[in-house]
């Protein structure tokens, strides 16, 4: 199935302003999108795999540099394929210790929301056994 879609629908589609995919085809993040006679951009599924693409990756964090670079040599073909290959192993190795990172994070987050929440606890029963005191007098 073959799709075309206007800057503005893919815009939509991919929760992305029409602005920032220009910028993506000008700084050479997606290759040139191809146009329709009237000279207008008209994404194929091709050019919304680049964007898809892309946008996952900028979501994850991964260097716009990289892409930029990825991109470049994929445009230049196959005799790339392992510089390709080894933009993303060093991105994904990034992604890899920025997860761990995160991980550590939470796992403090866990820990010191943990302590409030039992020391709330131990509060909630001085006030319960202080509360059962006063009852009985």
């Amino acid at each position: 199935m073959v799709i075309n879609m206007t800057i503005t629908e893919v815009a939509e589609k991919y929760n992305i302003t029409a602005d920032t995919l220009r910028y993506y085809e000008r700084i050479g993040l997606i290759p040139p999108v191809p146009r329709n006679n009237s000279g207008m951009r008209d994404y194929d599924e091709e050019s919304c795999g680049w964007v898809e693409l892309m946008r996952c990756m900028r979501k994850a964090g991964v260097q716009i540099e990289a892409l930029i670079e990825y991109v470049a040599l994929f445009r230049q073909g196959d005799s790339t394929v392992d510089a390709r290959k080894h933009i993303l192993k060093e991105q994904r190795n990034q992604l890899a210790e920025k997860m761990e990172d995160i991980q550590k994070s939470l796992e403090r987050l866990d820990k010191k929301i943990e302590r409030y929440e039992q020391g709330l606890m131990i509060k909630e029963k001085v006030l319960q056994d202080m509360r059962e005191k006063a009852a009985e007098k």
